[in-house]
């Protein structure tokens, strides 16, 4: 026989698992674990192995159960059971389960009363059972015997509170009926977990044993030593049944003749007894089942709102009708063109916050990148006079010239013009790479239709490529033209008169001292020896570097003088994820402190970037590359006479004059022709000409011919859009269809003496406070429950519903209860003095 309450909720489970299921989730219902906690031979097994409907667990009398059994129960078509330790075997005699858990037993702690705390996990399978966890533990004992330790207690305690401190763990408090409850061990460990007693219910075995004459009417009335949830009595099989093999179907009924025919609990028999047990605790799984719900629902909703939108497109969906496949074809192409546009202007759609890219890239590339290239080919000044040097003596030839010639001028000027193809050429080559990764990442929307995405990969990339060779030959084209013509009549042209009277300092003396070019955050990277790396706020000015703390610019750390700086590069150390450059002194002084240089770190290599531009504003130029110079110049390169200085020192000031010029003007029309004839090109040529090109490389059906991906992805869409409304009716219908009871108000519970782990010294008597509730007529005579509470849902069983009397307020009477003649009072020393204690046995049972 299986446990009914439990065989009614499987369906609602199996019903949510499966909409789960359909969906792809799970479903996280996360149902209570349900522990026995009591004294030993309390019939704790007894009451687990009734829920269970499955005759499993050993018997006997003693300690029987010496190692925690944590068993897993799992809804599953075939009933068979699992042990951890013998994974791959299946038991289908549950007579062997028990002589395995026994064997098993005895493996770890001996035969002879040892205790573990290692588990014995079993799993059972079964149509007639939900997904639960029980835990049977061992019963609580205070003298050792047998091979047990000293500490038994506290080991035992341990042990149960290591299961019941978990806020999921439904605790069934067991107490003999032929015992003290006021001196229950299980009532004092629950509390002690659960002060409120919202997840303690109280179980009353061994009701059939009692001293005739007495009864335990007034505890499971719950009026004398109230529980929250109250009790319910149970009479579980005798030892004598267990041996003479009385099955559960068998050992029910007579539970239920017992309550029935009993005088002082025929009035109650129908909230007595297993069957009302395992009521009560299925509707604490409904209860919590129903909380759960609303959780799930949410999840549900969410999630079919976000595919409402998408599943509309597909509601009437045709793959292979050709209208359709023209129609996908159109607005892809636009759409990939209207992409591309916004990726080149910029626009506040999908802005990326994480890294520069398209026509921000290409504008870096242009105004940072670009003139930085420039001008560290072209200045270097070393090697600029000794080229003008011999230039002069080149054309003298072996006559001692008397006036400057216009011929070393026009030389060294052509010299350095050539220098700005390189820069040019790169600067088309890192557009040319950007754009290639822009039509790749535009076309990710085409990812549906593979050949389509391919195609126009394929055709966007071919004319980028084209145009990029017409873009350099026109690059190429413009420097020829600045070669063809020397004009050195332009209005920014210094003259002759004028370049005889400069000199070089003047020229690069700044016209705005003041003048703030840049700040931002920058490490200077120094060696732990001294001082380690730190963070600065930098402020770049026409005159000076300068370093603060922090942002508000209070607390100057240093600053720095512009003149006789430069910036070299420097490679990144070994594991090092920073971009580093360096500021020296060309006069080989100190820079900062005892450094010769001060190494800068940057998070990306686009802020090194950057910086350098900056510094170029100010007048801070890059380190030439040092294997032109290490080739020793001659002697006489250095020992000018001072008629030729001056015709360099003149001729110097005319090329720094025309070269910057010549420079303006290239950094001015290499972006715009690679604007215009690639760019602009490329943006022209997907609006106009793309889609004929397309229409031209293949079929159209083989074009637009869905990927497997997204045919399969809007499948499941629709699917799990199906599925979503689905589970969504389930979990309506279980709502409708179930009942939450509501929880029991909050009663006196403080006769529950506070559990321990050290013997308990006898306190001394004190009168106990008066209760606050008002006092309730007890009613002699049998009949329904004076105080019927709302029934439980009809769906979950199917039984008459009875008064519950856990959701009603306990009621604590007003006079102690009658203890019959003859029966002397256990009351212990420190219990109030008009408190009696109901029952004693004849002698101690040790029937389980």
């Amino acid at each position: 026989m299986g446990n009914r309450g439990m065989e009614d909720l499987i369906p609602l489970i199996n019903k949510l698992q499966d909409a789960f299921s359909s969906i792809g989730q799970s479903c996280n219902l996360d149902l209570p674990q349900i522990a026995v906690v009591g004294g030993q031979s309390a019939g704790k097994s007894s009451v687990l192995e009734n829920f269970v409907g499955r005759d499993f667990l050993p018997r006997g009398s003693g300690i029987v159960t010496r190692r925690p059994l944590i068993l897993q129960l799992v809804n599953n078509k075939a009933e068979y059971a699992e042990f951890l330790h013998c994974k791959g075997k299946k038991f289908v005699d549950f007579d062997e389960v028990r002589a395995e858990i026994e064997s098993e037993t005895d493996r770890i702690t001996g035969s002879n009363k040892g205790i573990s705390s290692i588990p014995i996990n079993l799993r059972v399978y079964s149509p007639n059972v939900l997904n639960l966890t029980l835990i049977d533990l061992p019963g609580m004992t205070k003298v050792a015997v047998g091979d047990q330790p000293v500490d038994i207690e506290h080991q035992i305690r341990d042990m149960l509170l290591q299961f019941i401190t978990k806020e999921s763990c439904l605790i069934l408090a067991v107490t003999p009926a032929n015992t003290d409850l006021a001196n229950s061990d299980a009532l004092k460990i629950a509390k002690e977990v659960d002060p409120q007693g919202l997840r303690t219910i109280g179980v009353i075995t061994k009701l059939d044993l009692m001293d005739e004459g007495t009864d335990a009417k007034d505890i499971l009335e719950n009026k004398l030593l109230p529980l929250r949830r109250g009790y319910i009595g149970v009479v579980n099989r005798s030892q004598k049944d267990i041996d003479g093999k009385k099955d559960i179907r068998a050992a029910l009924a007579a539970e239920r003749k017992f309550f029935l025919s009993h005088p002082g609990y025929r009035h109650m028999a129908e909230r007595m007894g297993t069957p009302h047990l395992q009521k009560t605790l299925n509707q604490q799984l409904t209860n919590h089942i129903r909380d759960t719900l609303p959780g799930l629902r949410s999840k549900l909703q969410s999630q079919l709102l976000s595919l409402e939108k998408e599943v509309e497109e597909y509601k009437n969906f045709s793959p292979d009708d050709p209208t359709r496949k023209t129609k996908a074809l159109l607005q892809m192409v636009q759409q990939f063109g209207v992409d591309f546009e916004k990726c080149i202007e910029g626009s506040g759609d999908q802005v990326d916050t994480n890294e520069l890219s398209g026509g921000a890239k290409i504008n870096r590339l242009f105004h940072e990148r670009f003139p930085f290239e420039l001008v560290k080919i072209v200045f270097d000044e070393k090697e600029l006079r000794r080229e003008i040097s011999h230039a002069i003596k080149n054309v003298h030839g072996v006559r001692t010239g008397l006036f400057t010639p216009d011929l070393a001028f026009e030389a060294i000027v052509k010299k350095q013009i050539l220098k700005l193809k390189e820069p040019s050429l790169k600067c088309v080559d890192l557009v040319v790479s950007e754009l290639t990764a822009l039509v790749m990442k535009c076309a990710v929307k085409l990812s549906s239709y593979p050949r389509l995405r391919e195609e126009t990969e394929r055709i966007v990339t071919t004319h980028v490529r084209e145009r990029e060779g017409k873009t350099k030959d026109q690059v190429l084209l413009l420097i020829d033209i600045e070669l063809s013509y020397i004009n050195t009549n332009h209005e920014d042209f210094i003259g002759f008169a004028n370049a005889q009277q400069r000199n070089t300092a003047a020229n690069k003396k700044r016209a705005i001292p003041n003048q703030v070019i840049r700040k931002g955050w920058l490490t200077i990277n120094i060696s732990i020896m001294k001082g380690g790396s730190k963070e600065y706020w930098f402020v770049l000015t026409a005159e000076s570097l300068s370093w603060y703390k922090d942002e508000e610019e209070k607390e100057k750390k240093y600053m720095l003088p512009l003149d006789n700086l430069k910036i070299r590069d420097v490679e990144k150390g070994f594991m090092s994820t920073k971009h580093i450059f360096a500021i020296f002194n060309t006069e080989q002084r100190n820079v900062y402190k005892d450094l010769r240089q001060v190494e800068l770190t940057c998070d990306s290599q686009e802020d090194v970037d950057s910086w350098k531009a900056s510094f170029l504003r100010a007048g801070v130029y890059p380190e030439k590359d040092q294997t032109e110079n290490e080739d020793a110049a001659p002697a006489d390169t250095f020992s000018m006479d001072p008629q030729l200085e001056r015709q360099v020192e003149t001729i110097r000031n005319l090329v720094d004059s025309y070269i910057g010029i010549i420079n303006k003007t290239t950094r001015d029309l290499v972006p715009k022709t690679i604007m215009h004839l690639m760019i602009n090109s490329a943006k022209d040529f997907i609006h106009s000409e793309l889609l004929a090109y397309l229409y031209s490389s293949g079929d159209q059906n083989s074009l637009m011919e869905e990927s497997q991906d997204q045919a399969q992805r809007r499948d499941e869409m629709l699917r799990m859009y199906h599925a979503l409304k689905e589970a969504l009716l389930i979990i309506g219908d279980i709502s409708a269809n179930t009942i939450t009871t509501p929880v029991p108000p909050p009663i006196n519970n403080t006769w529950i003496q506070e559990a321990s782990p050290t013997p308990q010294r006898r306190p001394t008597p004190t009168a106990a406070a008066a209760p606050s509730r008002p006092p309730a007529v007890r009613g002699p005579t049998p009949g329904p429950p004076m105080n019927p509470s709302p029934a439980f849902g009809a769906p979950l069983n199917p039984s008459p519903a009875f008064g519950d009397p856990f959701s009603a307020p306990p009621q604590i009477p007003s006079r102690p209860a009658r203890v019959p003649p003859g029966v002397p009072s256990r009351r212990p020393p420190g219990a109030p003095s008009h408190r009696p204690t109901i029952i004693r046995p004849a002698e101690p049972s040790l029937l389980d």
